[in-house]
């Protein structure tokens, strides 16, 4: 057991694995949390029920909070050392920089829209889950931030950024985990994309109705 765990923390394909699969936890999550986030269309007390089913779960909710933390971190700091380990390995970038190996948007901005999010995720913990609830319902705090125009443009360039940071991950972390196929891979890199469209469309009006809508 402890050799794995070695292995996994000290070889490149064992970061690599424990990318895939807190990807692939963070992809459900938003999935999750994008289903939730809908009840707003119905309204504030379709929304604050919502909210309060979820505060009703008590001890679950916390320990599944402890764990996003976590996979975070995990996250975090397992793609800042391999990104700084391949920069170590290429010191002096090509002189023309091709698109070679399908390389994409999203792929050739990964380390920085991941350093991106994480800053963007302080500012939106901070701008509403820390907030003070003792006066306001928590649709009432989404919609007071959401509804001010300077802060609107922040979550849809963060909705955006995220949509391209998974359009790669989300293959990448089916290719890292064995799925790299090539009857199956253009499945896979289809449903991405879709994938990525959808959390990118689905959290990106969500500012947008409340701003201008409601």
């Amino acid at each position: 057991m402890m050799h794995w765990v070695t292995k996994t923390f000290t070889t490149s394909i064992g970061k690599k694995i424990l990318m895939a699969v807190t990807g692939l936890s963070f992809c459900g999550f938003l999935t999750v949390h994008l289903i939730g986030n809908l009840t707003l269309y119905g309204g504030q007390d379709l929304f604050n029920a919502y909210v309060e089913h979820l505060h009703s779960l008590g001890p679950v909710i916390t320990l599944f909070e402890w764990g996003l933390l976590l996979l975070a971190i995990i996250h975090i700091l397992t793609g800042s050392i391999l990104f700084f380990q391949n920069l170590k390995a290429r010191p002096v970038r090509y002189k023309v920089n091709k698109n070679a190996g399908g390389r994409t948007l999203g792929s050739a901005t990964m380390p920085y829209t991941g350093f991106i999010l994480m800053l963007f995720i302080i500012f939106h913990l901070f701008d509403f889950h820390f907030v003070d609830h003792t006066n306001q319902t928590v649709y009432q705090i989404v919609s007071n931030s959401l509804s001010q125009i300077g802060l609107m443009p922040v979550y849809l360039v963060a909705v955006i950024i995220a949509a391209v940071h998974i359009s790669h991950g989300f293959w990448s972390l089916f290719q890292t985990l064995g799925a790299n196929h090539p009857k199956y891979m253009p499945i896979i890199k289809n449903i991405g994309i879709l994938f990525s469209l959808v959390i990118g469309i689905g959290f990106g009006f969500i500012p947008i109705f409340i701003a201008f809508i409601v």
